[in-house]
């Protein structure tokens, strides 16, 4: 009877013992290893296309080798408060099967620049049909009326910081992050569901940001433009008030 008690707590400890080892496996072997992202060589970069008021901003990430098919990027790009992105715009986008893009706050499409503020927009990239080693999204953005100024200046630069890069692997359990990577928690999708545990990928690239230059109003202009606009005015309906009283008296 000891025999096979003995015999029974030694195949149960061998099946832990395997079972545990399987995991381990599949755990290293998900595609987030320290050595696995130094071989894939994710670098992302950035450009604006357009110009006015009505831009888009064209992030790209390319992988120096075969980007597994299981591992997923996210980019978290915050924008200024000089800048906005429509949601009904990235809804229909979305509907169309296309363009990914989660925020992280309402957006006021009507306020000005200076009562507005930044937010956060979740960028999930699609892998790009033409290169399968690269992913690509393209975000329209809109440029904020910017407050008058008094000192003649034309233009406001309006400066787009770097984005954070972050990795998740669905066969993962378990991430553990090898420094300076660390570990967050952000939407799994666009369709903010849920959130996942993400991988942040810190030495990614040269942390460089985009720019754009918006017109700028000339407050020394106001007096003589409002009272030139009230003139004009007052001339239209003197001339609209002469008609109506000489088809009055025909």
């Amino acid at each position: 009877m000891n025999a096979a008690l003995y015999c029974s707590v030694w195949l149960s400890l061998r099946f832990l013992g395997a079972t545990h080892s399987v995991s381990a496996a599949g755990d290293a072997d998900c595609g987030l290893s320290e050595e696995q992202i130094q071989q894939v060589r994710v670098r992302v970069s950035r450009e604006i296309r357009k110009s006015g008021f009505h831009r888009e901003l064209v992030l790209s990430l390319r992988c120096g080798a075969a980007f597994p098919d299981r591992l997923w990027p996210l980019l978290v790009q915050h924008l200024p408060a000089g800048i906005y992105v429509d949601p009904y715009h990235l809804e229909s986008l979305r509907h169309d099967g296309g363009l990914q893009v989660l925020l992280d706050s309402e957006v006021d499409l009507e306020a000005p620049a200076y009562a507005s503020h930044g937010f956060t927009a979740f960028v999930f990239p699609a892998r790009d049909l033409r290169d399968t080693n690269s992913f690509l999204a393209t975000v329209p953005i809109h440029g904020r009326y910017q407050r008058p100024s008094g000192s003649g200046r034309k233009w406001e630069q309006l400066l787009i910081e770097a984005p954070r890069l972050l990795l998740r692997s669905d066969p993962c359990r378990k991430l553990c992050p090898h420094p300076p990577d660390k570990l967050v928690e952000a939407p799994c999708t666009a369709h903010n569901t849920s959130t996942c545990s993400w991988l942040e990928i810190q030495h990614w690239q040269d942390q460089q940001a985009v720019s754009l230059e918006l017109p700028v109003g000339d407050q020394s202009l106001m007096v003589p433009v409002c009272a030139g606009t009230l003139l004009v005015t007052l001339l239209c309906c003197g001339l609209i008030a002469r008609a109506v009283w000489a088809r009055g008296w025909d």
